[in-house]
């Protein structure tokens, strides 16, 4: 199975990423990894946990944090469609509150959790139960409510037994990077992040930024994300599109050109190559969701 870059964009008024699926994913990535942390919670479902070089079956209730760049498997894989299964996620960036945020002694706790968390972390039931009441708040908290929630429940997770959680050991597997690649990766990340808008956006650009030659550049993000800058950029812009669309009062054209696409026609096809609708099949779909 293929290894994939999963680009991650954060929920409308939020400052990181809350996803909630009550059934099975049936489309999207397999075998995947991202920058981001991600907490994984699902409430009704069993299957197959797979993450990085660690292997087995989880059941209802799972409780997992996934370091950054650690490879693995969506959680419905296999599941047969109209299997019972409900999934929440958190994904967060290290920075996501700034770059130093982490290093207040407020927040000792928080970030040895976070330096656990590059061997994937299971936690058991008290936890479970403890932060996956926190989880379901977070689904219907408003902004400011909801970043508080989320700080409690990496809170609880940090104070959590050391009987009371597992080191999965899946760290081998994983696309270990240096600081100094972080680091690199960071700036373009966040250079498209501020810059996928404009049409004229081009690979000399990012490469600069990366502090890299053309070449050089397109060998490292290749190897990095397993996508060309093009695809990246055709990702992440489809992505915003899928949170624009949401929008009733945008028409499609201006969704269009806001994404950073600059011909209706390209911006359907690459639409429905991503998502396998088109835009407008795409926001009846969440209308009547």
């Amino acid at each position: 199975m293929k290894l994939q870059f999963e680009p991650i964009h954060p929920t409308a008024d939020s400052s990181f990423t809350l996803l909630h699926y009550t059934q099975v994913q049936s489309a999207g990535l397999l075998w995947h990894y991202h920058p981001e942390y991600e907490l994984v919670y699902i409430p009704q479902g069993s299957g197959r946990r797979h993450i990085g070089q660690h292997i087995s079956r989880f059941e209802e209730g799972e409780l997992v944090l996934i370091g950054p760049d650690l490879p693995h498997l969506t959680f419905s894989y296999g599941l047969p469609a109209g299997t019972p299964f409900e999934e929440i996620v958190v994904q967060l960036r290290s920075d996501f509150l700034g770059p130093e945020f982490w290093q207040h002694p407020e927040l000792a706790d928080i970030r040895h959790l976070l330096a656990r968390s590059h061997e994937g972390l299971s936690f058991g039931g008290m936890t479970r139960a403890a932060a996956g009441d926190l989880l379901r708040e977070l689904l219907n908290a408003p902004p400011f409510a909801r970043l508080l929630l989320l700080l409690q429940v990496l809170q609880r997770l940090a104070q959590a037994a050391p009987t009371d959680y597992t080191p999965l050991h899946a760290g081998a597997g994983s696309q270990a990077l240096s600081g100094k690649e972080q680091q690199r990766l960071s700036r373009v990340y966040q250079f498209v992040e501020q810059h996928y808008f404009r049409a004229t956006l081009s690979v000399q650009q990012v490469a600069e930024v990366a502090h890299l030659s053309v070449p050089a550049f397109c060998r490292y993000f290749k190897k990095m994300t397993r996508l060309t800058l093009t695809e990246f950029l055709q990702e992440y812009r489809v992505g915003q599109a899928c949170r624009s669309l949401i929008d009733e009062e945008l028409s499609v054209t201006e969704v269009c050109y806001a994404s950073g696409f600059n011909n209706l026609s390209h911006f359907n096809k690459t639409f429905r190559r991503y998502t396998g609708y088109s835009p407008t099949e795409y926001r009846r779909q969440r209308a009547a969701a």
